[in-house]
């Protein structure tokens, strides 16, 4: 349901009001640059509305508080960036084999190590593939502007809890410290998905409950593995992208995030100059929208990966389209700001321009 009044905000206080509309009851973080403003705008207005804020000791502490909140069945969250979800690994990784809800928030920055605080793509496989150790996944939405900053804080909680799983909200500091105008909405209905059937409230009037990663018996394991995959499976439906001016494309470049964003300012300048080239911009990292661009693929269309990074979804864009065809790359390297006069010669070059 829409507020109907449009606001101008930051990238990080449109995640933080979306997920303050999402029923957001917790917040557990740590400080670290580009994300600040996500806990200093929740430091006051969580507890306003009743929540909890918690600024841990590290991060390490914040995703451990998360899984804690999680088993009580609580919409909860953190955020951080880059190297502080680096240290938060082991704690998604139980939750996820815990089958336990949680929303994380990594506002990406430069890397490997402490790199820099400008905006980047660098952590494309730590998010996709995981993160931490085990045979796991995490659901990874990847907003491009400050509304789908908003809108996808929702969406993140509601996956978290329809599937029993971490959910991680990838951006950068493009979109965290950008400002443009965003209008709040509420749902009209939060589902908890029967949250009241699995979490650990009390056992008063009703039979122990056991939440665990940990699975020792002979088979146990591997039982658990295999339904987990099949969780993984079933999200395969969730996957989605923007798909723009791709009828006639002879190219289709793929991009994400704030990159995506970009690339799309230059194919609206290259359009105009007659060249014929779309935009594939996935808004689900996992599951990724592979039978999008396979469908693309079959149909002829050239393809070229645009990131912020060395190469990393152009992997997965690969793997997409690989009965098909293959993918060129162009990667705008961490601690270079892009602009749209940036991606139009890479995409010029490809098309044979």
């Amino acid at each position: 349901m829409a507020d109907n009044k449009r606001i101008f905000i930051k990238g990080n206080e449109a995640i933080s009001r979306g997920a303050l509309a999402a029923g957001l009851k917790c917040y557990f973080g740590y400080p670290i640059t580009p994300q600040n403003d996500i806990p200093e705008f929740l430091s006051t207005e969580l507890p306003a509305v009743g929540g909890e804020f918690v600024q841990a000791e590290s991060e390490v502490a914040s995703a451990n508080m998360l899984l804690g909140a999680a088993s009580g069945g609580v919409r909860a969250m953190t955020t951080s960036s880059s190297p502080g979800i680096s240290l938060m690994q082991e704690a998604i990784s139980y939750m996820a084999g815990s089958d336990l809800p949680g929303v994380i928030v990594n506002i990406n920055r430069g890397g490997p190590g402490l790199g820099d605080i400008g905006s980047s793509q660098g952590d494309y496989f730590q998010s996709t593939r995981g993160g931490g150790h085990g045979d796991y996944r995490t659901i990874v939405l990847a907003p491009g502007t400050c509304q789908e900053g908003y809108d996808m804080m929702i969406e993140a909680f509601d996956l978290a809890f329809k599937y029993r799983n971490p959910v991680l909200v990838l951006g950068d500091a493009i979109v965290g410290q950008m400002k443009e105008p965003v209008t709040p909405w509420t749902p009209e209905k939060i589902n908890n998905y029967g949250v009241e059937d699995w979490c650990l409230s009390g056992a008063v009037n009703r039979e122990k409950r056991l939440l665990k990663s940990l699975f020792l018996e002979d088979g146990a394991l591997a039982e658990q593995n295999i339904r987990l995959q099949q969780k993984y499976e079933a999200l395969q439906s969730e996957a989605r992208a923007d798909v723009f001016a791709c009828d006639d494309a002879e190219l289709v470049v793929v991009a994400y995030g704030s990159i995506g964003r970009i690339v799309k300012s230059s194919i609206r300048r290259l359009r105009a100059e007659g060249h014929k080239v779309g935009l594939v911009r996935p808004l689900t990292l996992y599951p990724f929208p592979a039978k999008v661009l396979e469908d693309l693929a079959k149909a002829g269309k050239k393809f070229l990966t645009i990131e912020h990074n060395c190469g990393q979804m152009v992997e997965d864009v690969r793997l997409s389209i690989r009965k098909y065809g293959d993918s060129d790359f162009h990667g705008h390297m961490p601690g270079n700001l892009p602009g749209s006069d940036d991606f139009v010669e890479p995409i010029l070059a490809r098309l044979g321009r």
